[in-house]
């Protein structure tokens, strides 16, 4: 699995941050939501970080579930 890129985000002033995927918003967290993100960014790696709140990172098995005789010609 690579690891996710391509994310950012902003921290407005009134507490609200925006996470971007490739230039354009992917979420928006605001209240104790953005306070855990904004934790999390510093203790760990912000790219994975950002990637699991948005929901936009693969799993592993996609790959694996292409090749699997039940999706054989699809």
């Amino acid at each position: 699995m690579s690891a996710p890129s391509g994310f950012s985000y902003t921290a407005r002033r009134d507490g609200t941050v925006v996470i971007a995927h490739r230039g354009r918003a992917a979420a928006t967290l605001r209240g104790a939501r953005a306070t855990k993100f904004l934790d999390e960014i510093t203790a760990g790696d912000e790219q994975l970080v950002m990637a699991r709140w948005t929901g936009a990172y693969k799993f592993g098995n996609e790959r694996a579930a292409r090749r699997h005789p039940r999706n054989q010609g699809r």
